[in-house]
C-alpha cells in the first residue's frame, strides 16, 4: 500500500490507539487505587460485560489472523485450532468457572493455596503463570509487527522491530494506568469491532461465491495445488509419526490448556457471584463459537480468492492471509474501497493484539505482585504497595516479551500460542484440578505438580525444531534438537500430573482434611467467597 492508502490505514490505526488511550484516562481518573479494583475492577462486571470481555481477551491475534492463515496454507489441518480453541471453553465451563470464583481472590495461586502452606505454592504457581504470560505475549508481539509491517508496505525488518516495542509500551500504559477496569472496557470495544469485522469479510467471502461453500471449497483446493488433499486430514500433520504424534499433542494442549490461563482464570473474579462467573462463560461460549465458524471461511476463502502462495509470499507463516484477502475483496491492491476494508481489517486486528496484550500483562504482573512479591516478604505488603509492585512488574513483563518477540517474529502466531497453551495444561492445569478435586493432595504434590509439568514443557521446547535444527526455528544456524516433536504437551502434560501424584504420595504426614473440607464447601457453595 502507498500513497493516500497507507495514509488512511495509519489515521485510522491512530484513532484507535487514541480511543484506548482516552478510555484508559479515563477509567484511571474514577478508581480508589485498592488492590482489589487493580485486579479486578472492584467486581462490578455483569455477566454479558464479562463475557464479553473474556471473548475479547481469548479472541487473539492467534485465532485472527494465525488460524486464518494455516487454513489457508493447510486446509483441513488448521481446523485443530479452531475446533481446540473452542472445545476447551467445555472444559473451563464444567470444571474451573463457578470453583475458581468461589476459591479464590485475584490469581490462579489464591486457589491452590486456599489449602496448602502458602509460601512454596504461591511461588511455584506465580512463576508458572509468569512463563505462560510471556510466551501468550510473545504471539501477539509478533501478530503485532506482521500487520504493521504489510501496512507499511513490505516485511521489513525495522518496521517489524518499532512495531513489536511499541505494542510493548501501550500495553505498559494501559495496564499501569487503568488497571482490570480499563483493560475490560478495552476488551469489550475490541470484541464488538472484531465481530463485527469478521461478519463482515465472511458475508462478503460468501457474497464472492453466491453463497456456496462446496463451491468456495472446491476453488481453494484447486488453487492450493494439492487437490482434494487440501480438504483432508494430513496435509500438515500427516506422513511419518512424528507429525501424527504432534496433532495428538496440540489438540490435547488446545483442549486441555485454557483453563490453565491465568488472564482466562482472572476474569471470574471480576464479577460478583460464581453464578454470574457461570454465565459470564456461557455468553463467551457464544461469541468465541461464532467467530471461530467465520474463521473456517475466512481462512478457505483467503486460499480461494487470494491464494496460498501470495500468502506465503507476503508472510511465510501466513499471518497476513486476512488483511490480503480484505484488500482483495474491497476491490483489490490500488483500489480506494480495497484499501479501506484492508485499513479497517488492519485497525480490527491492531485492537485485537493491544486488548489481548493488555489482559495478559495484567495477569502477569499479578502474579508478580500478589503471589511471587508477597510470598517473598516475611509479612503481606499494604496493598497500596502491592499495586506499585504490579505496575513495575507490567513494565518487566513488557521488556521480556519484547526481546523474545523479536526473535520469534517468523512463526505463525496461532503456533505461538499452541505453546503458551501446552505450558498451562501441563503447569497449571494438574494443580488446580488436584487442588479442587483430591481430598489427600498436599503442599509437596502442588509444588511438584507445577515444577513437573513446567520444566519439561519448557525444556522440550528449547529442544525441540521450534528453536533449533530446521530453516524455520528460531536459530536456523544451530543445531541441538533432541525431541522431535514442535509441541510438548503429549509429554509434558501427563508429566504434570504424574509430578503431583507422586509428592502426595511421597509427602510426610497426613494432609489437612479439614482445610480441603473448608475449601470444598467453599468452591460448591460459595460461602466465604469474596
Amino acid at each position: 500500500m502507498t500513497g493516500n492508502h497507507q495514509t488512511l490505514a495509519l489515521l485510522l490505526f491512530s484513532a484507535f490507539v487514541a480511543v484506548t488511550l482516552g478510555i484508559t484516562t479515563w477509567v484511571s481518573r474514577n478508581r480508589r487505587g485498592s488492590a482489589e479494583e487493580f485486579y479486578a475492577g472492584g467486581r462490578l462486571f455483569s455477566p454479558m460485560e464479562n463475557g464479553f470481555a473474556i471473548a475479547g481477551d481469548y479472541m487473539s491475534a492467534a485465532s485472527f489472523l494465525g488460524i486464518s492463515g494455516l487454513i489457508a496454507l493447510f486446509g483441513y489441518d488448521g481446523l485443530l485450532y479452531s475446533v481446540g480453541f473452542l472445545v476447551a471453553w467445555l472444559v473451563v465451563l464444567f470444571l474451573v468457572a463457578e470453583l475458581v470464583r468461589n476459591c479464590g481472590r485475584f490469581t490462579l495461586a489464591d486457589v491452590v493455596a486456599s489449602r496448602m502452606s502458602e509460601r512454596p505454592v504461591r511461588i511455584a504457581v506465580g512463576t508458572s503463570s509468569v512463563t505462560v504470560s510471556v510466551l501468550y505475549l510473545v504471539a501477539q508481539m509478533v501478530g503485532a509487527g506482521t500487520l504493521v509491517a504489510l501496512l507499511l508496505g513490505g516485511t521489513g525488518e525495522a518496521a517489524r522491530a518499532w512495531t513489536v516495542i511499541g505494542v510493548g509500551a501501550l500495553m505498559v500504559v494501559y495496564v499501569s494506568l487503568g488497571g482490570m477496569r480499563a483493560t475490560t472496557w478495552i476488551q469489550i470495544v475490541k470484541a464488538v469491532l472484531l465481530m463485527a469485522g469478521a461478519i463482515t469479510l465472511t458475508v462478503l467471502v460468501l457474497m464472492r461465491f453466491h453463497g456456496d461453500f462446496n463451491h468456495l471449497l472446491r476453488t481453494a483446493a484447486e488453487r492450493s495445488g494439492h487437490g482434494n488433499a487440501f480438504l483432508a486430514p494430513g496435509l500438515k500433520y500427516g506422513g511419518d509419526w512424528s507429525a501424527r504424534l504432534d496433532f495428538i499433542s496440540l489438540g490435547l494442549a488446545l483442549v486441555l490448556g485454557t483453563a490453565g490461563l491465568p488472564h482466562i482464570l482472572s476474569r471470574f473474579y471480576t464479577v460478583p457471584t460464581a453464578r454470574a462467573a457461570r454465565r459470564s462463560v456461557v455468553w463467551s461460549i457464544g461469541l468465541i463459537g461464532g467467530f471461530y465458524l467465520m474463521t473456517i471461511v475466512l481462512g478457505f476463502g483467503a486460499a480461494a480468492i487470494v491464494g496460498p502462495d501470495a500468502v506465503r509470499r507476503s508472510n511465510a507463516a501466513g499471518n497476513t492471509a486476512v488483511p490480503l484477502l480484505a484488500l482483495d475483496l474491497g476491490g483489490g491492491p490500488g483500489s480506494t474501497g480495497g484499501a479501506v476494508l484492508f485499513a479497517v481489517v488492519a485497525a480490527v486486528a491492531f485492537a485485537t493484539i493491544l486488548a489481548v496484550v493488555a489482559g495478559i500483562t495484567l495477569a502477569s504482573s499479578a502474579s508478580v505482585a500478589h503471589d511471587l512479591y508477597a510470598s517473598l516478604r516475611r509479612r503481606r505488603g499494604k496493598p497500596r504497595s502491592e499495586v506499585a509492585v504490579a505496575r513495575a512488574a507490567a513494565v518487566g513483563t513488557g521488556a521480556v516479551a519484547i526481546g523474545v518477540g523479536l526473535l520469534a517474529r517468523d512463526l505463525n502466531v496461532a503456533f505461538l500460542v499452541g505453546l503458551a497453551f501446552a505450558v498451562a495444561a501441563s503447569a497449571n492445569l494438574p494443580v488446580l484440578l488436584y487442588s479442587l478435586f483430591w481430598r489427600r493432595f498436599t503442599t509437596r504434590g502442588a509444588v511438584w505438580a507445577v515444577y513437573g509439568g513446567l520444566v519439561p514443557a519448557v525444556a522440550l521446547v528449547l529442544l525441540s525444531p521450534v528453536v533449533s535444527g530446521s530453516p524455520e526455528s528460531l536459530f536456523p544456524g544451530v543445531d541441538f534438537q533432541y525431541f522431535p516433536l514442535e509441541n510438548p504437551g503429549l509429554v509434558s502434560i501427563p508429566l504434570g500430573f504424574l509430578a503431583g501424584w507422586l509428592g502426595t504420595v511421597v509427602s510426610a504426614g497426613e494432609p489437612d482434611e479439614a482445610r480441603h473440607a473448608e475449601t470444598e464447601v467453599r468452591s460448591l457453595t460459595g460461602a466465604g467467597a469474596v
